[in-house]
């Protein structure tokens, strides 16, 4: 399986990375970062440093979007800490991004393997988006894409509607979400029940090298802010899980074929992810449908992640 990553490393993105590179089958073509959990400038050179610490200096690193297309971006230091990884301090990167923006990168390598490379976004999707511009035959040119984002039956957690990808830049995720992408969304509905509670975390904590302690160190930071919310020391493992739905479809469950709209106009709403989820919807829709994840198996993805780190 041939991936590219469009990220904003991020606790929960160095985990996923952390899933992705362990994986003898999984070929990383390159990864983008955004801004989001930090700064453009802080999510490259943590891109760079995960990619060193879980073996994959090789891959091509192109930094991205510094903010969204419409506002201005909301950093999240509080939940990943002031350097994005739970200040965890990890060895300084060897290598350097490229000088393709990610947006570029991105294009130019769905153009030299059509329909063969799947796309993880687990981001803000303006990076995305900007492809979408420089290519607009970008759907037709990557095989899957995989979005963590949006909270359709659930609240959003920056604001009581909106998920944190989406609200960063709805107007991106609009874009996207109408593209005509094969995509799929793995939403807060999932993702907040994927949690990695403290049998769990103690475990990780027990294995040995580099690699492990260090995500163990950036999840201790992690559980810490989820605490409060679970009402025990726990984590939600949002990007881990779409990476899992991306190596392996049969993770999900349970899931519909739906249109799904982002709110741009609304008060209290703006960065609500719509979907249509009636008995009866309106079958004159001509907007693209993507796959909405309903349920997962979580406890076999906990298992697979586990066996990763070790």
């Amino acid at each position: 399986m041939r991936v590219f990553v469009d990220c904003d490393p991020g606790i929960d993105d160095a985990v996923a990375l952390a899933y992705l590179t362990a994986d003898p089958g999984v070929e990383l073509v390159g990864l983008g970062t955004v801004y989001g959990n930090n700064s453009v400038e802080v999510t490259t050179d943590n891109a760079l440093r995960l990619l060193r610490l879980y073996g994959r200096p090789d891959v091509p690193v192109a930094k991205g979007a510094a903010r969204p297309l419409v506002q201005p971006p909301h950093l999240a230091e509080k939940v990943h800490g002031a350097n994005g990884l739970g200040d965890v301090e990890t060895e300084p990167a060897q290598a350097r991004a490229v000088a393709e923006s990610a947006a570029e990168l991105l294009v130019r390598t769905a153009r030299s393997a059509p329909g063969e490379i799947d796309l993880l976004a687990v981001g803000p999707l303006t990076n995305i988006a900007l492809a979408l511009n420089l290519e607009p035959e970008l759907p037709s040119l990557l095989r899957r894409v995989v979005v963590m984002g949006g909270a359709v039956r659930v609240p959003g957690n920056v604001t009581p509607w909106a998920e944190a990808n989406i609200s960063n830049d709805p107007e991106a995720a609009e874009v996207v979400l109408g593209a005509g992408f094969d995509l799929t969304l793995v939403a807060l509905d999932v993702t907040m029940r994927a949690v990695a509670r403290e049998p769990w975390l103690a475990r990780l904590a027990e294995f040995q090298g580099d690699r492990a302690q260090r995500t163990s160190g950036f999840l201790d930071f992690y559980s810490g802010y989820y605490t409060h919310i679970y009402g025990e020391r726990a984590c939600a493992m949002h990007d881990p899980l779409a990476a899992a739905v991306l190596l392996d479809p049969a993770i999900t469950t349970e899931s519909v074929r739906t249109a799904v709209r982002v709110e741009l106009k609304g008060e209290h709403t703006r960065g609500l992810t719509i979907a249509d989820l009636r008995d009866l919807p309106n079958t004159s829709d001509e907007r693209p449908k993507v796959t909405l994840v309903t349920e997962t198996d979580s406890e076999v993805f906990l298992d697979r992640m586990l066996d990763a780190l070790h």
